[in-house]
């Protein structure tokens, strides 16, 4: 899918797991999605496998997972490598953009999150822990 498509909302980048402890997480995701969608907001999910194979299912079965169990309907993507040789290069670029304000780079584990201004800037990123409804006051700001 080319981002372009993206370009002039707000948007939360997340790379997503169905077996991790904060899996739970696609609840709030899907809150917060529901409560801005109409406000030129998105959330973009890219399902990863590489900490502790926390998402080993096919791309269906990863989709039928989050609707069946947590009623997802933001745009969830196939399965990427967010860190490595085969790093997808949005994250090659969320990495980069994000490491001038934090001395991370590499993501660190399921649910980290990118949250970007309507003009592609990033605004900030969340450790994985950060809950989703904890970003709404800074969505709120930026929408």
């Amino acid at each position: 899918v080319n981002l372009e498509k993206y370009k002039g909302k707000t948007l939360l980048i997340v790379n997503v797991a169905s077996n991790c402890g904060l899996t739970y997480q696609y609840e709030g995701l899907q809150n917060l999605y529901s409560k801005f969608k109409d406000d030129n907001f998105e959330i973009l999910a890219f399902p990863c496998n590489q900490f502790k194979a926390q998402e080993p299912g096919t791309n269906d079965e990863i989709k039928f997972f989050c609707t069946e169990k947590y009623n997802v309907t933001f745009p969830l993507f196939n399965k990427i490598d967010v860190n490595g040789p085969n790093e997808d290069p949005l994250y090659t670029f969320l990495k980069n953009v994000s490491s001038v304000e934090s001395d991370v780079k590499d993501i660190e584990w399921n649910f980290t999150k990118f949250l970007f201004k309507k003009n592609s800037e990033l605004f900030k990123r969340y450790d994985p822990r950060v809950e989703p409804s904890d970003l709404i006051e800074d969505i709120e700001s930026i929408l």
